[in-house]
């Protein structure tokens, strides 16, 4: 009959340990789902603003060799993330293209400037950092004008914004949300060993030697389930650039790896406290409020 408790007592504790290491994994699943989106967010918005162009056109009659020489002054600006030139034939090729009929042709010359289309890094793809770009660009005797399109860059910036603050929000309330769910669940675990704690406890066991072996299993179950959570993550990075390969320009395996050593820390850390809090509850207790 001992023997039959002591199975049960066994198998119910690690039910018991089982159940805390899922309810672990998932919260820090959702965690890091939430942090993944954060970062394709981030590396979308910096896409875009890389994307935007500004078209610097030059005056009629500058040489190649001036535009290229001026193309090499751009590049090394510290605005610049990268520039392309576009020669007068080849934006009469792409217009036509566009139009769909030759139109060099039917005017008998080229009305078209030579040009050069610049790239700014996310970082200074804004209003302000524009205007500052376009003045000390415009002091050159060799650019006519500067054309982008401004309401575009302030739709960006004010819509990635508007994103940026509702995810962080987000991103505050679920953390708090899996803070308390992994407390919850590890609270409870303990208290499964309440009888145990307080029996250590009357035979002379001093705090700091009850509380080790209860915080070894709480470290180890939140590393265990910060692991099945990261498995899941890159399970789910996988199949979603496996369906939409799009991701893959977003991709940015140092900050997946960040992500993957907070939920690691996260689940280790909440884990650790939770337990520290539960087993120094119960050892605060007296033999009948356990059975409260």
């Amino acid at each position: 009959m001992e023997v039959y408790e002591v199975s049960a007592s066994s198998k119910k504790t690690k039910s018991v340990y089982i159940s805390t290491v899922i309810s672990i994994a998932l919260v820090l699943l959702m965690t890091g789902l939430l942090g993944l989106i954060l970062v394709h967010a981030k590396n979308l918005s910096n896409y875009v603003k890389e994307n935007i162009v500004l078209n610097i056109i030059v005056n009629e009659g500058v040489s190649e060799g001036d535009v290229l020489a001026l193309q090499k002054d751009l590049n090394a600006d510290e605005y610049v993330l990268r520039s392309q030139y576009i020669s007068k034939e080849l934006a009469a090729k792409n217009l036509s293209e566009e139009l769909g009929e030759d139109f060099v042709s039917f005017l008998g010359h080229n009305p078209l400037l030579s040009s050069i289309d610049v790239y700014l890094k996310a970082a200074y793809a804004n209003t302000d950092s524009i205007t500052t770009f376009i003045e000390k660009v415009s002091a050159n005797k060799m650019v006519k004008e500067v054309v982008y399109q401004e309401s575009l860059i302030d739709m960006v910036n004010q819509n990635i914004r508007i994103i940026g603050l509702v995810i962080l929000a987000f991103t505050a309330i679920l953390l708090i949300i899996a803070v308390a769910l992994i407390n919850n669940t590890i609270r409870l675990a303990v208290y499964s060993q309440r009888f145990l704690i307080k029996s250590m406890q009357m035979v002379g066991a001093t705090k700091g030697f009850i509380r080790r072996p209860f915080l070894g299993y709480g470290i180890l179950h939140g590393l265990l389930g910060a692991l099945i959570a990261i498995l899941l993550l890159l399970l789910t990075l996988h199949f979603g650039q496996r369906e939409i390969p799009e991701l893959v320009f977003l991709r940015n395996w140092i900050e997946f790896i960040a992500i993957f050593v907070i939920v690691a820390l996260l689940g280790i850390l909440i884990s650790g406290l939770s337990t520290y809090f539960a087993v120094s509850k119960y050892l605060r207790l007296k033999s009948n409020e356990l059975y409260r």
